[in-house]
Formats: C-alpha cells, structure tokens, sequence
C-alpha cells in the first residue's frame, strides 16, 4: 500500500514505514514486524489495557491501570528485541513517556525515542540527560523481575526518579 501511495503521488525517495505496537500479539511478533517497518512506536495506554484485561474506560477499573505493571514492560521489552533483531529504533508514546518515573526503565529495556506531552517534556529531556545507561538497564532487568507496579515504583525511587 506504501508503494502504491507513493506511486500514486510521484513521490521516488524512501518514506519510512512505522508500526504501531498497541496489542499482545503485536508485541510478541515484533521481530516479524519490524522485519518490514523502519521504526516501531509503542503506544502504551492501549498496550496497557490490552496486556492487564482492563478497559481504560472503565471508571472502577481505569485507577488500577499501571503502565509500569511489569507484564506491560515484558512486552516493551520483547518489543525493543525484535526491533533490535532488525536494527529497528523504538519509540514509546501514550502515558508511560511522560512518566518521569519510567524514564531510566524505558531506556534501559531498549526504547530510543519518547513521544511526551509538551509540558512534561523538558523534565524528561533532563533526566535523560543525568542518566547513565548501565545504570538504567539494571535497573529494567530488576524491574522486569519484580511482581507488581508497585514493586517496580519501589526500584525507580530507590534508584532515584
């Protein structure tokens, strides 16, 4: 369809393709997909509710809802390696990019870009900026580990977010 579009308006210069990555399933093929995309975006509001059963829409469940419950960064994770497989950047966008406080642990599972809202955006590029790493795949690996968003939330104040 990409080849077709382009066709259609004489466009002759390579257009990149993205996929959004917003279910299960997508996740965990992620290394067929970006077999044939040039980027994967993750979207994590509806990752999220796919990944836990929750609808976001529901008023007695939307609290519960945690983007850093670890099932949700499992599949962030097996995104960033099916990307990787490819040499595929990864981009998170939806509410976990402009959670200060999954910053050090979207880097360190692999994410290279951040989609945030515009206020929250400098603080983000701020912390990037004081992060090393080393320190932030730890981190992810420990996070990855861990058996609620709780849990994770206890590392990343620990670490320092």
């Amino acid at each position: 369809m990409l080849e077709e579009a382009k066709r259609e308006l004489g466009i002759t210069d390579h257009v990149e393709l993205g996929v959004m990555i917003e279910t299960p399933a997508a996740a965990v093929t992620a290394d067929l997909i970006a077999a044939e995309a040039d980027f994967l975006s993750i979207g994590t509001n509806d990752l999220t509710q796919y990944v836990l059963a929750m609808d976001r829409g529901n008023p007695e469940l939307a609290a519960r809802i945690d983007a850093l419950h670890p099932a949700v960064l499992r599949m962030i994770s097996q995104t960033c390696q099916g990307a990787k497989v490819h040499g595929r950047w990864v981009g998170v966008c939806g509410g976990l990019a402009s959670d200060v406080a999954a910053t050090p642990i979207l880097l360190g599972l692999g994410v290279t870009e951040l989609s945030t809202t515009a206020a929250i955006a400098p603080e983000v590029k701020a912390r990037v900026r004081d992060l090393d790493l080393a320190a932030c795949q730890k981190l992810a690996a420990q996070a990855l580990a861990q058996t609620s968003p709780q849990a994770v939330r206890g590392l990343v104040q620990a670490f320092g977010a």
